[in-house]
């Protein structure tokens, strides 16, 4: 099942995950979404242009049909779902949530002395949040819960979740969440809603009838597919995004002591991502390969449809290596920087500590890639395609601002510093940076008052 390579063959493919295709066809989408836009009009999405183009993408049944899913719809939902599952969602979000504020109490503002005053920084979530779950083949309220729930630990006044078609269990992990309100869309136009705002709308043909204003984010989030990542793509900078997401990917490291059965059903739960999710195995033992690829090919034809044939379509590129020792084994790894990375050897702690690109890694045969997908606290928004090199999963400080601040109580302490940037100004060739600075010292006649008064 597992194509064979050598560490020879293995070079980091850093591959554009925005399709060119899709970001014409996003391109297009947003367009058409800020139609009705004129020069003087701020941009911002119209109803009417966001329901022509769900109904014809097939996001509402009807033109005039609402795109939004209440608060309160969310908690029907919620109520819906048996006592099981309930708990289920209570659980999950709880580790989540637990784990996303320690992270926003390991940052905090900062101030330090500098010559004659302060100086320091402090933290501070944006205002709105963007969260995107995909609907598509599976309902994903594991992501509902990862964007939202983080966008609240770090304190964000107001979340929109957006997902097309959303299910029963997404919209009530969407109430679990505390999402303000769901984007019953999808692709790239749920991305320029959110990248743009909605104007407010009353449509008396819809089940909601007035419908809120929905203002634009500051941060985009969330794993999508083609045209959801070109969409981020356009609108990156417009607003701030996570990152640009590619194939899901695992890579497991394992020796002679791994379980070939859970090895090869963590490989195929990868597989069943999508057809073109990438399984990678690598190991010191070509016993323990062969084991493997045979459990691969067993356990996956007992897989239900759809997702036999998604595993299967996977697998054909997906690869094992065997390589001559553990720092070989390490040493691809880190040129690959996959963005799951498993460690199921005899001393996984000592080796997952010698990796170094990842987006998350899971250490020991009990510490299934699948947990951190369902929430046992670290996000499973993670970094793809090598990325992971050099940035890391989604987080709390995806929705953090850090800013600067600086005050000069005493001008006569702050004189050597004065001198220095006139110096430095100058250096530079920033005439009017060093005057600016000439302004404050207590011993320097600005440029500008020389020039005034005729001097040199």
């Amino acid at each position: 099942m597992l194509t064979r390579r050598t560490p020879a063959d293995l070079q980091l493919e850093i591959k554009d995950p925005v399709d060119p295709t899709a970001l014409v066809q996003s391109r297009a989408i947003l367009d058409e979404l800020l139609s009705n836009n004129t020069e003087e009009k701020r941009q911002t999405v119209s109803p009417s242009a966001l329901q022509t183009v769900a109904h014809r993408l097939n996001d509402i049944p009807t033109p005039t049909s609402s795109y939004v899913v209440t608060s309160s719809q969310c908690k029907e939902a919620f109520d819906s779902l048996s006592e099981e599952e309930r708990e289920t969602l209570l659980r999950i979000h709880g580790r989540i949530k637990a784990f996303a504020e320690a992270q926003r109490k390991s940052v905090v503002d900062v101030e330090i002395d500098i010559p004659g005053g302060k100086a320091g920084h402090t933290v501070s979530p944006c205002r709105a949040a963007g969260c995107y779950a995909p609907g598509g083949r599976y309902p994903l309220p594991s992501s509902v819960l990862m964007t939202v729930v983080t966008a609240r630990a770090a304190g964000c006044p107001y979340v929109v979740l957006a997902s097309p078609r959303p299910s029963p269990i997404t919209l009530a992990a969407a109430h679990v969440a505390g999402a303000d309100i769901v984007l019953c869309v999808g692709g790239a136009q749920a991305v320029g809603c959110l990248a743009y705002g909605v104007e407010a709308y009353t449509n008396t043909d819809s089940e909601n009838g007035s419908i809120d204003a929905i203002p634009p984010c500051d941060v985009i989030v969330g794993p999508g597919n083609k045209w959801v990542t070109a969409a981020k793509s356009i609108v990156n900078g417009h607003c701030g995004i996570d990152m640009l997401a590619g194939p899901s990917e695992v890579l497991v490291i394992c020796d002679e002591t791994a379980n070939a059965e859970i090895v090869a059903a963590d490989l195929i739960a990868q597989a069943e991502h999508d057809v073109v999710a990438r399984a990678i195995l690598v190991s010191t033992d070509e016993d323990m390969i062969t084991k493997i690829d045979k459990e691969v090919e067993s356990q996956v034809e007992c897989l239900p449809e759809p997702n036999r044939s998604t595993a299967m379509e996977a697998l054909k590129q997906s690869f094992a290596v065997h390589c001559k020792d553990m720092e070989e084994c390490i040493a691809i790894s880190d040129r690959l920087a996959p963005e799951h990375l498993e460690i199921q050897t005899a001393n996984s702690q000592e080796v997952g500590d010698k990796c170094a690109n990842y987006g998350g890694l899971f250490i020991g045969t009990n510490a299934a890639e699948v947990l951190g997908d369902y929430g046992a606290g670290p996000n499973h928004t993670l970094p793809t395609g090598g990325t992971g090199r050099y940035t890391g999963g989604l987080s709390v400080f995806n929705f953090l601002r850090i800013r600067t601040w600086m005050r000069i109580d005493s001008r006569e302490e702050s004189q050597e510093m004065v001198g220095d940037s006139i110096r430095m100004a100058r250096l530079e060739g920033l005439e009017g940076h060093a005057r600016a600075a000439e302004a404050r010292s207590l011993t320097v006649e600005p440029a500008y008052k020389k020039a005034k008064n005729g001097g040199s």
